[in-house]
């Protein structure tokens, strides 16, 4: 017997922050998904750093009370919305403190509660923005005598996750660029040629079944009709076996992209970089 699907569960999540939010808005998506059936209604509240910009803030949540998520370094500032909630019984995570407290037991030293200090524009700020700067210069095919400088390149039949994957991998400061498979078309001669002393390269292979999926739920978001070979499921099986033939031709690493996000498969490449690195 069948059990009933339970009705999906609608609650507010009010997530303030000092700062970008980036922390708030990946802690709640992390814990939301292991819920089955919830929605929860974002309200997000960004750079909140005065009195008044904080009093907005507690009008909104005592409009629409749930729970509140937060991210902010001013202690005042903590206490009033502290204060507000535990009034209106409305529950609140401070979500970097149970980290920063170890951290600090650890240490044995006090946090500086900077605010937005993750952000600060260090080395390691412009290392990021080099390498995302570097990988929107090498997307797609584009510049690939370039590529010879990248740290990862990656390779895919299309509809295979190559843009944004390298976007996520720039943001982690490596520096990324993709070509695309197309039939017919030849790779740079430079891939085949430069062994293990050049730029770690990575095919992204993926089912049939799913690519053709992808591709048609692509051209309905164009409402365009004629598929061609472009979403022929028998075209595409070619396709895709080319591609992996020409992977497993070079001894190329591969990460199967058929039911991974974006940020699985470039977790997968970072664990490829690392074991390249330390082996080396």
């Amino acid at each position: 017997m069948t059990r009933p699907t339970r009705p999906a569960i609608y609650f507010n999540v009010h997530l303030v922050s000092d700062s970008t939010g980036e922390t708030l808005n990946a802690v709640q998506r992390a814990a939301c998904a292991q819920f089955e059936n919830i929605q929860p209604l974002e309200h997000n509240y960004y750079l909140v750093r005065s009195e008044r910009q904080l009093e907005r803030v507690t009008r909104e949540i005592e409009a629409a009370p749930g729970v509140v998520w937060y991210t902010i370094s001013d202690s005042a500032l903590r206490a009033r919305l502290e204060a507000f909630c535990r009034e209106r019984s409305i529950p609140t995570l401070p979500v970097l403190d149970p980290s920063i407290a170890m951290l600090g037991r650890h240490l044995g030293i006090s946090a500086n509660n900077r605010v937005a200090g993750q952000h600060a524009m260090d080395e390691d700020y412009f290392e990021r923005m080099e390498a995302i700067n570097f990988t929107l210069a090498h997307d797609d095919g584009q510049n690939v005598d370039g590529l010879i400088g990248a740290d990862v390149i990656l390779l895919g039949v299309s509809r295979t996750s190559k843009t944004p994957t390298c976007v996520y991998l720039a943001n982690r400061k490596v520096r990324a660029g993709n070509i695309p498979l197309v039939p017919g078309v030849p790779l740079p001669d430079f891939l085949e040629k430069m062994g293990d002393k050049g730029p770690l390269v990575v095919g992204l292979k993926i089912s049939a079944e799913r690519l053709v999926q992808i591709r048609r739920q692509r051209l309905l978001s164009l409402n365009q009709d004629d598929a061609g070979e472009y979403a022929d499921e028998e075209a595409v099986r070619d396709e895709i076996t080319q591609a992996n033939r020409l992977f497993q031709r070079n001894q190329w690493k591969t990460i199967d992209v058929s039911r991974r996000s974006v940020e699985e498969t470039a977790a997968g490449i970072l664990n490829l970089l690392s074991e390249r690195r330390g082996s080396a």
